[in-house]
């Protein structure tokens, strides 16, 4: 059974760093884990005519990367666009919590979301088929960078782990 509270906190959320509260608050509800001191950066992942990558999350590290071109794309439907960053911010948080499998955290990005935002809700529709609701996006592979990327990174963006500054 769907989390109502934790649906009506992503309908109420203004930006990536409140998003990805909701992220953490569904993961700590469903699977009992957490990570702190995340950020997020955006960058031109790239992509092509048939592909977009969503977000990567660099293995070992404490960043999560988003691409800006799909975000920048949704940013006038704001029901599109909270349910997307949930389900990008949800599939990579998983990776950052040691799940490194695909398909793993693609089963587990679609259990949290539904059991958390129901099975109707955009968010999980977008786990189930992402590219039925964004065509021409996918997971696919990351532009060639030659090791470099321009990252943006999200300020504020993991904020319930920050309980002072220094």
């Amino acid at each position: 059974m769907k989390d109502d509270r934790i649906e009506r906190k992503l309908e109420r959320a203004r930006g990536l760093p409140e998003i990805f509260e909701v992220v953490k608050e569904a993961v700590r509800s469903s699977t009992g884990m957490s990570r702190a001191g995340l950020m997020l950066g955006l960058a031109d992942l790239g992509g092509n005519a048939m592909q977009m990558v969503g977000g990567l999350y660099p293995s070992a590290t404490n960043i999560i990367v988003m691409n800006k071109a799909p975000m920048a794309l949704l940013s006038k439907d704001q029901e599109r666009y909270r349910a997307y960053c949930f389900h990008i911010l949800l599939h990579e948080y998983l990776h950052s919590l040691g799940f490194m499998d695909e398909d793993e955290v693609r089963r587990r990005t679609y259990q949290i979301s539904k059991a958390t935002l129901g099975e109707g809700h955009l968010g999980t529709l977008m786990a189930v088929d992402l590219s039925r609701y964004l065509p021409y996006f996918s997971y696919g592979v990351p532009k060639d960078t030659d090791g470099e990327l321009d990252i943006e990174l999200v300020s504020g963006f993991d904020r319930s782990n920050c309980g002072y500054f220094a």
